[in-house]
């Protein structure tokens, strides 16, 4: 705005009196560390003045803008300039921000934002050392740093991420813990890398190789873990919660789908070590590589885990467009770490996203067959374009469930011929006692014949002829039909056709929609392309790492040709290029990922946003010396896990002072090794694994363990039952657990809802947790399997305690501890002796078998002890 004199003169005055009393300060501070754009000042005006100033176009205010260099320093509609280099006593931005003009002060009152003074102070010196400006550090390409000396060292540096982190401790002065015990090692690292804790003889045997090698000794184990089958089934995990993998489509209806074998096309990958380049570039893309594979078109269901809404009534484009906006949204946070679904409606309010660049990845995903509409799909939740891998015997199983309900459906229809009274051949509706059925059910019985009838319309009629009109004969049978109808769904829904993606041979024009309203097309038509602000560092984009696949040395050297990018892009070039060194966030992201999962917090805190508003790095050299690292190494995901947990900063105790607590609550400094609570589906694991009962079986459709009744019937309006499996299906591992998408398993807490993409977990610790591992069946009956296992092991309580506390903790107890313990087991003896039919049914819970030699009182005291060893917090927590 342009300033009248009354206000020039109080600005100048205000401006003169700020300067006065800042004048020393600023003579001794231009002397000091010069002031980073990108560490200190761009998180000021992000927080303080994108919201008026910054990328967001139609509400940018007095047409200055504070995100760019140069636009920032012309200024805005005032004609004073902003910035003036070196000269802070001629700059607008350092006036308004020491004005006492509540007119004139920036912030303005009315934004609620307010500088504080070391704020300003900041900002004064920054203009005083010449303005120098940086892009923000997540859209510059990461540069190997040099690996840091460090002179008199104490602490051993095993590889460079010690050397990184060694160096900051030493700049806070902090020293690292002392290396962890061998059984907190062994623990440690087992879980981390396979999910699934060691067994007392890995202890023992890992302890003995620790006495004259330890390094070596941990480095072998480390070898061992990665090479596990176990591996893949663990990181499968993360990559399921990113993917939004589940069982069902979601919404009212959730229907079943087949995608399981994505799952463990998902488990295999990360067994045979795919190259993260690759691995990414199948999954966005694999469908459209020359003579794609079975495999690689398995791949591409990445993009078609995500909810699909086939309710009744529900608009197909409007469906189709969403589903679209998910993938846009789910690639941009996996792989660019930028949330997107902002850029929808506007332009980003503080990143340098635009709409059209929104758009352009939409139009990317615009190109497939998907209509938005389930009809012309398999029965269930498999939305076409599909790809089966249905075999005879599921074939043959639908058949025979078509064949049983068309039998039935056949007795149904005689007996309605004489309750409800009709022409031959006509639907029951056509019957003049059909007028007076209630509700929705005159729409069920205009069905051609009944086995065409639905599970919603006959749990309506069901009730209906039992209670209301009763008919007991008619609601027999109708409960017989729709047994018959959910048993021919079942057996359709496990057919094996799995979602994948495909191209349309015509492209679909798209256009910019307004706030995102799939009816509000504007005329502003756009072409697949990367991000504007990468765009002028773009490079040729690569002919895909898959083609051929390329040894873990070699899989970036294909990346150079052609000669130039598309004009338009398809998911395929769009893949590449993310994989691609035009692209500075993929491999941040995934190192930040992987870093996340061994130490509980990223490297950046908010694993889904590297934008302006984001944490900055806690180590950002480390993290841009892991990045180049893991991509020279050819994108190997196993070499990156086993630097991070080889290094001494992984191996360091987990122990914490009240000093070193005070000073890094979090442990961003990484003083010391990672404590935190284990997530809900490892802690089945443990427990089964503990108990002897894991069932390692790989891969297939996914089980049903033990549920609380009625949490389908009550999801789903009584139209989904939970049929509970049986035998080794009970204590399979939790990554094949059957995920239901609007009710999940029941076990898991802390985990995503598989809806949306989801690539950091919230940690909590809430007594609903202790409800679930004290009271689950699968806990309780791990516990009492456990006890049987415990009972067998040895002859003595003594030698029998420090069994089970191997198998809960993976070392021996303290003598204080094992005293708790022997008076506990004592008092339980006694309880169970008073109430024997307590200790029978405690003794029977599960349906592992158990020893008829057993007990029931000696059985249930040591189910009890085991129970809670397992609910220590140690037991819960990975340390």
């Amino acid at each position: 705005m342009l300033l009248t004199p009354p206000r020039v003169k109080r600005r100048l005055l205000a401006f003169l009196s700020a300067s006065f009393a800042l004048a020393t300060a600023l003579a001794s501070h231009a002397a000091e560390t010069p002031v980073s754009f990108d560490r200190d000042i761009q998180p000021i005006l992000a927080e303080n003045c994108y919201h008026c100033h910054g990328p967001d176009a139609p509400k940018r205010k007095a047409g200055l803008r504070l995100d760019q260099r140069d636009a920032a320093f012309a200024g805005g509609k005032s004609e004073l300039a902003s910035i003036v280099p070196g000269k802070p006593d001629e700059s607008e931005l350092i006036a308004r921000i020491f004005s006492h003009d509540e007119e004139e002060v920036m912030p303005s009152p009315e934004s609620n934002r307010k500088l504080t003074a070391a704020q300003k102070d900041l900002l004064r010196r920054w203009v005083a050392q010449g303005a120098p400006w940086a892009e923000h550090w997540a859209f510059v390409a990461p540069v190997r740093p040099p690996v840091p000396k460090i002179a008199n060292r104490k602490s051993p540096i095993e590889n460079p991420v010690d050397a990184f982190v060694l160096d900051r401790l030493t700049r806070e002065k902090l020293s690292p813990a002392a290396r962890a015990t061998p059984a907190e090692l062994i623990r440690r690292v087992s879980l981390d890398l396979t999910g699934v804790p060691p067994t007392p003889a890995e202890v023992a045997a890992f302890e003995r190789a620790s006495i004259t090698n330890p390094q070596s000794a941990f480095e072998n184990l480390t070898d061992r873990l990665l090479a596990s089958p176990r591996y893949g089934e663990r990181w499968a995990w993360d990559w399921l919660e990113i993917a939004r993998y589940a069982d069902t489509n979601g919404f009212q209806g959730d229907p079943e789908r087949t995608m399981w074998p994505w799952r463990d096309w998902v488990v295999n990958a990360l067994n045979a070590n795919l190259p993260y380049d690759q691995f990414s570039i199948e999954q966005l893309g694999g469908d459209l590589l020359p003579n794609a594979t079975r495999d690689q078109k398995i791949a591409s269901g990445f993009h078609r885990n995500n909810m699909f809404n086939g309710e009744g009534g529900r608009i197909a484009e409007e469906t189709r467009v969403e589903n679209v906006f998910d993938r846009v949204e789910t690639t941009a946070t996996v792989w660019l770490g930028a949330t997107f679904n902002c850029t929808r409606c506007h332009d980003h309010k503080f990143d340098p996203f635009k709409q059209t660049d929104y758009f352009a990845f939409y139009d990317i995903f615009n190109q497939m067959s998907e209509t938005g509409s389930a009809s012309g799909s398999s029965r269930g939740g498999q939305i076409v374009p599909i790809l089966d891998l249905s075999t005879d015997a599921e074939r043959d199983a639908v058949k025979l469930a078509q064949e049983r309900l068309d039998a039935i459906g056949k007795e149904v229809e005689t007996f309605e011929i004489k309750k409800f009274p009709r022409p031959e051949g006509k639907p029951v509706s056509e019957s003049p006692d059909a007028i007076k059925l209630p509700g929705n059910l005159f729409a069920t019985h205009a069905k051609p014949t009944p086995a065409k009838r639905a599970v919603v319309g006959l749990l309506e009629a069901l009730p209906y002829f039992r209670d209301v009109a009763p008919d007991p004969t008619y609601a027999a049978l109708l409960q017989t039909l729709l047994d018959a109808v959910r048993a021919r769904d079942t057996a359709a829904a496990n057919i094996t056709k799995v979602m994948i993606m495909d191209q349309l041979a015509k492209p679909r024009d798209t256009f910019v929609l307004t706030k995102g309203n799939y009816e509000a097309v504007t005329d502003v038509r756009v072409l697949g392309h990367v991000p504007e602000i990468f765009q002028r560092a773009t490079v040729p984009v690569a002919a895909s790492a898959s083609e051929p696949t390329p040894s873990a040395s070699t899989s970036t050297s294909t990346n150079a040709a052609p000669a130039a990018p598309p004009a338009r892009m398809n998911r395929l070039d769009l893949a590449r290029w993310l994989v691609s060194p035009a692209n500075p966030l993929a491999a941040r992201t995934a190192v930040n990922r992987a870093w996340q999962a061994f130490f509980g917090t990223g490297f950046v805190k908010t694993a889904e946003d590297f934008g302006v508003q984001s944490e900055r790095p806690s180590h950002p050299e480390l993290l841009d010396w892991l990045s180049t690292e893991f991509v020279s190494s050819g994108w190997n995901v196993k070499a990156l896990h086993r630097l991070i947990v080889t290094s001494s900063t992984y191996q360091q105790s987990s122990r914490i002072t009240p000093a070193a607590h005070e000073h890094d609550p979090e442990n961003r400094l990484l003083a010391r090794g990672p404590r935190y609570r284990l997530s809900s589906w490892m802690l089945r694991d443990q427990a089964l694994s503990a108990a002897g009962l894991l069932v390692e079986q790989p891969g297939g459709p996914s089980v049903k363990p033990y549920q609380p009744p009625g949490i389908w019937e009550e999801a789903t309006f009584g139209q989904k039952t939970y049929m509970q499996d049986h035998g080794d299906a009970l204590y399979r591992r939790s990554l094949y657990v059957f995920w239901r998408r609007i009710v999940g398993p029941t076990t898991f807490f802390d985990a995503g809802a598989r809806q949306v993409c989801t690539v950091k977990m919230a940690r909590t610790n809430t007594p609903m947790h202790a409800l679930v591992t004290l009271n689950d069946p699968a806990y309780v009956e791990a516990a009492r399997v456990m006890a049987q296992r415990v009972i067998a092991s040895a002859p003595t309580d003594s030698a029998r305690i420090d069994e089970a506390f191997r198998l809960a903790t993976a070392h021996a107890p303290a003598a204080s501890e094992k005293k708790i313990l022997t008076a506990r087991l004592a008092k339980l003896r006694m309880e169970f002796a008073a109430d024997p039919a307590a200790a029978k049914e405690l003794s029977a819970i599960g349906a592992a078998p158990r020893p008829t030699t057993l007990a029931p009182v000696e059985h249930a005291a040591w189910t009890t002890l085991c129970l809670l060893l397992l609910n220590l917090d140690e037991t819960l927590s990975k340390s």
